[in-house]
C-alpha cells in the first residue's frame, strides 16, 4: 500500500456502524478513513502494509439463533429481538442441556449426567445436527443489513473442540480422554467430524451473509496455566483447529481464536493451527508474547488504562507510547473500555507512526 500521509480530517465522523441488538460496543462511529476498516484489518492480518493500528471495534460478530448453542448459552447477538430470560438455557445443537445462571450472565451444562463416560461411546450416542435443516434463509433475511457493512462482519462458534468434548463428558472426563490411549482414537475422529460440521456451517454463513471472519471459541486454560501441555495440544487439538482455519483461509476469511486462560505456553500451537488473531486475557504477558511471536500471529493487546480526568496531552502521550511499543508487527488494540478520545488518539498516532515507517 502506498504511503498515505495523515490528514486530521480523517477523524471527522461520517456515520455509525451497524450493531447487533445486544452488543458490547453500543457506539461505533465511522470515520473518514482513506480505506475502510475492513480493508485495513485484512491488510494487517495478511502481513501487508496497513495504515493504522486495528482495534477491537473493527469486527462485529453475529451469534445467530440458527445455532442453538447461542440460545442455550444465552448469548444471541444478531438483528433479532433480545433473548428473554425464560428462553435462556435449554438444549444446544447436540441436544445437551444447559442451565442459565443469572448471576453469572451465562449458562453451564446441566451437571451430574454427562452424555459420555468414555469417548468411545460417541459413535452411538452423539447425534450431529443437520446443517441443511437449519433456517439459513431466515439468517440471511434477518441480518441482511450487515452485508453493506464496511467493517469486518463475522460469525461465532462458542463450543470448539475441547469445549465440545467437555459438554459431552464434563471437564475431568474430557481431560482424561485427551491422554488415555484407549480413548484418543475416538477423540481424533470426533474432532475431525466436528471440524467438518463447523466448516459446513461456515459455508452457510458465507452464503447467507458474506462473512469475512470466524470467531472460534475453545478455552484451553485456567487463570494460572493451560489445561494440557503443548505436546497434547499439538497432537489432539491442533489438526482440527487447523482444518477449520485452512478452510477459512481458502475462502479469504480471518480466523480468530477465542481461548480463555493463561495460555502463553500454547501460542506455538495456535501458530501451528493457522490462527490469525488471538485476543487472550490480560493475565497473559502480552509484551513478551509480542516480542517472541508477534511476527507469526496477531495478538490482541489491552490499551492503557487512563483516569477519567486525563488531559488531552496525557491521552496523546499514552497513545504515542503504546503505538511505539507495538509498532513492529500488527496487533489488535483492545479498546472496549477505552474513551473515544483515546481511540482517536491511537488512530492518529498509529497513522503517523506507520506512515513514517512505510
Amino acid at each position: 500500500m502506498s504511503k498515505v500521509p495523515f490528514n486530521p480530517d480523517e477523524l471527522i465522523i461520517k456515520g455509525e456502524f451497524l450493531n447487533t441488538t445486544v452488543t458490547m460496543t453500543p457506539y461505533a462511529p465511522i470515520y473518514s478513513t482513506p480505506i475502510t476498516v475492513a480493508e485495513n484489518l485484512k491488510a494487517a492480518v495478511k502481513g501487508e502494509d496497513y495504515l493504522w493500528m486495528p482495534m477491537s471495534g473493527d469486527i462485529i460478530n453475529i451469534e445467530s439463533r440458527v445455532n442453538l448453542d447461542h440460545v442455550a448459552r444465552a448469548e444471541i447477538r444478531d438483528l433479532g429481538p433480545v433473548q428473554p430470560e425464560e428462553e435462556k438455557g435449554g438444549p444446544d445443537m447436540f441436544g445437551i442441556e444447559w442451565v442459565y445462571v443469572p448471576v453469572a450472565g451465562g449458562s453451564m451444562v446441566k451437571p451430574g449426567n454427562p452424555l459420555l463416560e468414555d469417548a468411545n461411546e460417541w459413535y452411538d450416542k452423539v447425534v450431529f445436527p443437520d446443517v441443511e435443516a437449519m433456517d439459513w434463509a431466515e439468517v440471511a433475511r434477518l441480518n441482511a443489513p450487515f452485508r453493506k457493512e464496511t467493517r469486518i462482519v463475522g460469525c461465532c462458534f462458542q463450543n470448539g473442540m475441547f469445549e465440545r468434548l467437555i459438554s459431552f463428558m464434563d471437564f475431568e472426563g474430557a481431560l482424561v480422554a485427551l491422554i488415555d490411549d484407549e480413548q484418543k482414537k475416538a477423540v481424533h475422529e470426533l474432532f475431525d467430524k466436528l471440524a467438518d460440521l463447523y466448516i459446513a456451517m461456515i459455508q452457510k454463513y458465507i452464503d447467507a451473509l458474506d462473512v469475512q471472519e470466524v470467531l472460534f471459541h475453545d478455552d484451553w486454560g485456567s487463570q494460572r496455566a493451560p489445561f494440557f501441555s503443548l505436546d497434547v495440544c499439538r497432537e489432539m487439538v491442533v489438526p482440527y483447529i487447523k482444518k477449520v482455519a485452512d478452510f477459512c483461509h481458502e475462502k479469504g476469511l480471518i480466523f480468530q481464536l477465542h481461548s480463555c486462560g493463561k495460555n502463553e505456553l500454547l501460542v506455538p500451537a495456535m501458530i501451528d493451527a493457522g490462527v490469525d488473531l488471538w485476543c487472550g486475557q490480560p493475565m497473559n504477558d502480552k509484551k513478551m508474547l509480542y516480542d517472541k511471536y508477534g511476527k507469526d500471529i496477531m495478538l490482541g493487546v489491552e490499551v492503557p488504562e487512563l483516569p477519567e480526568d486525563a488531559s488531552d496531552e496525557e491521552i496523546e502521550a499514552a497513545a504515542k507510547a503504546f503505538t511505539e511499543q507495538y509498532g513492529d508487527y500488527p496487533i489488535m488494540a483492545i479498546t472496549r473500555m477505552a474513551s473515544q478520545k483515546l481511540i482517536e488518539a491511537l488512530y492518529r498516532q498509529s497513522r503517523i507512526y506507520l506512515c513514517e515507517k512505510a
